[in-house]
Parts: C-alpha cells; structure tokens; sequence
C-alpha cells in the first residue's frame, strides 16, 4: 500500500503521536512489563490466538528485544532513555505502517462514496407498500 510517505517522514509522524500518547518518561512501559510482556507471548492464550489467525506459534523475539533493549538503557538517565524508547517504537510503527499488511487487500477510501447507501425517497415506500398489499389480497 503506497502512503506517499517517506521512512524518515513516518518515523518523525510516529514519534510526535507516541510523544503525545506518552507525555512524561514515567508512561513508558517499565523493564518488569516489557518482561511481562514477553514471557506471556508464550503463553497457550497467545499460542492459540496465533495459532488460530496465523495458522503457527507465536513470534515472541520482539517482545525479548524489547526487554533486552530497556535493559539496555538502564544506565541512561531518565530524558535519554524516554528518547531512545520513543525513537524506538517510532521506527518500529513507521515500519510497520510502511510494509506490507494482510490489510493491504483493502484500498483506503479518502472520502466517502457518494450516494451511499442510495437515499430512498417516499414515493419508493409507498410503491414498495402498494405493491405488497397487492401480493397479499
């Protein structure tokens, strides 16, 4: 699906969204939930959800490198590593937006199809009613 937008423009997109959804360094994910996160990929709730969209096992290695990647920013200061996990996850949506998708069978409509649903007018109801009175009698 073409967007006509570029990698560098969809990260910059991405980061000013995830900067607004996440405001102060204390809304981002802690080392402990990214661990969370990752062991419950392997779970048999998310093993069957997997198993059942995708036909296979769950794909748990980017929840792991997301903890290793918090571990690894354990000695940042707090600004630094709000930054680095903000810079993060915007490549990794703008990838996401910009790649292919199971979605991409669907052409995004930039406006709404005009007349529909077709409006229906009085004298078609009151067609539509004599016509099944006439069934009936």
């Amino acid at each position: 699906m073409s967007t006509g937008v570029d990698f560098a423009t969809a990260v910059k997109q991405e980061a000013a969204y995830l900067r607004l959804v996440h405001p102060t360094p204390d809304d981002i994910p802690s080392c402990f939930r990214l661990m969370e996160l990752a062991m419950g990929c392997h779970g048999i709730r998310s093993q069957v959800k997997s198993w059942y969209r995708h036909g296979e096992s769950s794909r748990c290695a980017h929840k792991h490198d997301d903890f290793k990647f918090c571990l690894s920013m354990k000695w940042m200061e707090s600004d630094q590593r709000y930054d680095a996990w903000i810079n993060r996850r915007a490549e990794w949506w703008a990838k996401r937006r910009l790649d292919k998708s199971s979605e991409d069978v669907w052409a995004m409509r930039t406006e709404p199809r005009k007349a529909f649903p077709r409006p229906v007018t009085d004298e078609e109801i009151q067609q539509v009613l004599e016509n099944t009175e006439e069934t009936l009698m």
